[in-house]
C-alpha cells in the first residue's frame, strides 16, 4: 500500500511540473476561460442527468398508475428537456476537445524550444539517455493534454454528480447510501492495490516497445538503399522481428494484467444491478413506495456509483496516463537537467567568440571521457590561411570539428571561434531538408531573399547547371537526398557556402564522393570568396588549397605542417 502511495505521488508530482506551466503562461485567460466555460456545460449536463431520472420515474409511476395525462406529462418534459440538453452536451465536447488542442501546441512548442537549445537533440542522440524522443514530443504530448482534460473533466463530473444525486437517494433509501458508501471503498482499495503499480509499469514499458519496434521500421526505410547494398534483408528482418516479439510479449503481459482487472471490474458493475433492488425491494412490494421511485432510487444509485467508484470503471485508462506521464516527465527532467548542466563549466572547454580562429592548449576527450584523443594542441588559422587536418581513420578528426563547432566540450583548453552567422559546417554526407530546390540553397535561413537567376547562376558555379531545369525549376519539391547522388548533394552542400559566404567553413570530407575536376571547381571558387577552409580530408590536390596542415599522430599526440613542405 506505501509503494502504491508512493508511485501515486510520484505520478502527481510530474503531472504537476508539466501541466502547471501552461496555466500560468501568456496563454493563461483563455485557457481557465475555456476551463470555466467546460465546467458550466459539465453541470448543465449533470442538471439534465438529474431531471430526466425524476421524469423517468415520474412516466413509470404514471404507467402503474394507468394515469395517460400524468404520462404524458412527463413525456413532453422528457422531450423538452432533451432539446434543451443535445446542444449542451455536443457544445461540451467541443469545448473540452478545443482547450485539449490549444494545450498540446503550447506544450508542444515549449518542449520543441528546450529540445534545440544548445542542441540538445543533438547531445540526447549521442548520449541515448532518452529512447523516443520524437514520439514523446509527437504522441505523448497529444496524449498528456487530451487525457488530462479526460480525466479532469472526468472527476469534476462525478463531484457535481455525487452532489446532485445524493440528496435524491437519500430521500428514497438511506441504506442504499451508506451501503454504496461501503461498496465503492472497498473497490476502490482492491483496484489500486491489486492491480495498480502492475498496469502502470507494464503500461509504460509497452510505449517504450511499441516505440522502439516504429523506429526500427523508420530507420529501415531511411536506410533502404544502403541495407539493399550490403543485402542485409535477413539480419534487418531478424531485429525488426525481435523488435515486434518484444512488443508482443509484453503486450501479452499486458492482456493478462487486464483480465484480471477486467473479471473484477465487470464483476463489481453487474452486482450494483441487483443489490439495489434487492435492499428496497421489501418497501416496493409493501407499498411503501412506488415503482417510479424504485426506479429513481436505481437511477440514483448508478449515477453515484459511477462518481464514487471512478478510479476503478477507468483504471485500465489511468494507467496507461500514468505511464505516458512518467515518459514525459522523464524527458522533461532530462531536458531541464541538461540546460542546468550547461553552466557548470568545470572539466568542459572554454569557449569564446573573436575575430579568427584559435585553439589554445585544447585537450579533447569523447563526451564520456572514456578516451582521450587529443593532448595540448594549440594552433590558429587565421583569415587566408585554410588549415587541413589529416591523420588515421578515428585519430580525432571530425572529432575536433565537432568540438569547433561546440557539439563536443569534454576536455579542456580555450576554443576561440567567430560568431555563428561567420562560420559554416559541412559534413561528408549533406543534409538535404524537406522542401524545394531553392530550401535547400538557402537553407538554413529560408527567410532571405535570393532572386532565381542568381540561385541559378549558383548551381552553375558548383557544376550543376542542368539540375533545375532536370526537375522542374526552383521550385520543385522532392525527396532530394535520394533524388539526387551523393556527388550532387556535396556540390549543391558547397553552393551554400558561395551563397553565406562565411568568415569560415569547416569541411569533413565534404568532396569525397568528387572527382578530382570537381573538387577543384568547388575548392577555387571557395578560394575566390573571403572564406577560409577547415578542411579534414587525405586529398594531396587540395594541400595547394590551404596554408598549414594538422597533423593528428594518434594517441593525443599532433604535428604541424606547412602545406607546402607536407606530402600526403
Amino acid at each position: 500500500m506505501a509503494a502504491t502511495k508512493n508511485g501515486g505521488h510520484h505520478v502527481w508530482r510530474r503531472f504537476a511540473v508539466i501541466a502547471r506551466p501552461y496555466w500560468l503562461s501568456e496563454e493563461k485567460w483563455k485557457a481557465r476561460g475555456l476551463l470555466a466555460l467546460a465546467v458550466l456545460l459539465l453541470l448543465g449536463q449533470t442538471a439534465f442527468n438529474v431531471l430526466l431520472n425524476e421524469q423517468t420515474g415520474e412516466f413509470t409511476s404514471a404507467l402503474a398508475a394507468r394515469d395517460a395525462d400524468r404520462f404524458w406529462l412527463s413525456i413532453r418534459q422528457c422531450v423538452a428537456i432533451v432539446v434543451i440538453a443535445v446542444p449542451i452536451y455536443a457544445f461540451y465536447y467541443y469545448v473540452r476537445d478545443t482547450l485539449g488542442i490549444l494545450w498540446r501546441r503550447w506544450l508542444t512548442n515549449r518542449f520543441l524550444d528546450r529540445y534545440f537549445t544548445d542542441r540538445a537533440y543533438y547531445e540526447l542522440n549521442a548520449s541515448g539517455s532518452i529512447d523516443n524522443p520524437d514520439q514523446r514530443i509527437s504522441e505523448d504530448i497529444n496524449s498528456f493534454t487530451q487525457q488530462s482534460l479526460y480525466f479532469l473533466m472526468i472527476a469534476l463530473g462525478a463531484v457535481i454528480q455525487l452532489a446532485a444525486f445524493t440528496g435524491v437517494l437519500w430521500s428514497i433509501s438511506r441504506e442504499l447510501v451508506w451501503f454504496l458508501v461501503v461498496y465503492a471503498v472497498v473497490g476502490t482499495v482492491v483496484t489500486v492495490v491489486v492491480f495498480g503499480r502492475v498496469l502502470i509499469g507494464i503500461n509504460f514499458l509497452q510505449l517504450r516497445r511499441e516505440a522502439d519496434f516504429r523506429f526500427g521500421l523508420v530507420r529501415i526505410r531511411e536506410h533502404a538503399e544502403a541495407i539493399a547494398f550490403h543485402r542485409g534483408e535477413e539480419q534487418e528482418s531478424f531485429q525488426a522481428k525481435q523488435l515486434f516479439g518484444a512488443a508482443f510479449a509484453n503486450y501479452r503481459r499486458l492482456l493478462r494484467a487486464q483480465l484480471n482487472l477486467n473479471l473484477f471490474q465487470y464483476a463489481y458493475s453487474f452486482l450494483t444491478i441487483v443489490l439495489p433492488s434487492a435492499i428496497i425491494a421489501s418497501r416496493v412490494i409493501s407499498g411503501e413506495l412506488e415503482v417510479g421511485r424504485a426506479v429513481q432510487a436505481a437511477g440514483a444509485f448508478a449515477a453515484i456509483l459511477g462518481a464514487v467508484a471512478v478510479i476503478v470503471d477507468h483504471f485500465e485508462g489511468l494507467s496507461r496516463f500514468a505511464a505516458g506521464i512518467d515518459r514525459l516527465g522523464t524527458f522533461s527532467k532530462v531536458l531541464v537537467a541538461k540546460e542546468a548542466g550547461r553552466d557548470d563549466a568545470s572539466g568542459r572547454i572554454e569557449s569564446t567568440w573573436g575575430p579568427q580562429l584559435a585553439l589554445e592548449h585544447l585537450t579533447l576527450q569523447t563526451p564520456g571521457r572514456e578516451r582521450t584523443l587529443i593532448v595540448d594542441l594549440s594552433v590558429s588559422a587565421e583569415p587566408g590561411r585554410g588549415l587541413m587536418i589529416v591523420g588515421d581513420s578515428g585519430g580525432g578528426k571530425s572529432s575536433l570539428l565537432r568540438a569547433i563547432a561546440g557539439l563536443w566540450s569534454a576536455g579542456s583548453g580555450r576554443i576561440v571561434r567567430p560568431g555563428p552567422e561567420e562560420t559554416m559546417f559541412l559534413p561528408q554526407q549533406p543534409y538535404m531538408v524537406l522542401g524545394n530546390l531553392r530550401s535547400q540553397l538557402l537553407y538554413p535561413d529560408r527567410s532571405r531573399h535570393v532572386s532565381d537567376p542568381e540561385l541559378l547562376r549558383l548551381l552553375e558555379r558548383v557544376n550543376l547547371p542542368d539540375l533545375a531545369g532536370r526537375f522542374g525549376g526552383l521550385d520543385a519539391e522532392l525527396d532530394w537526398g535520394k533524388v539526387l547522388s551523393i556527388g550532387e548533394q556535396q556540390r549543391l552542400a558547397f553552393a551554400r557556402v558561395l551563397l553565406c559566404r562565411p568568415r569560415y567553413v569547416m569541411l569533413d570530407e565534404a568532396t569525397s564522393a568528387l572527382d578530382v575536376g570537381n573538387e577543384e571547381i568547388l575548392y577555387r571558387e571557395l578560394a575566390a570568396t573571403a572564406t577560409t577552409p577547415v578542411s579534414v580530408s587525405h586529398h594531396p590536390t587540395l594541400l595547394k588549397f590551404h596554408r598549414q596542415v594538422l597533423e593528428l599522430t594518434g594517441n593525443g599526440a599532433w604535428r604541424l605542417h606547412r602545406a607546402e613542405d607536407y606530402r600526403i
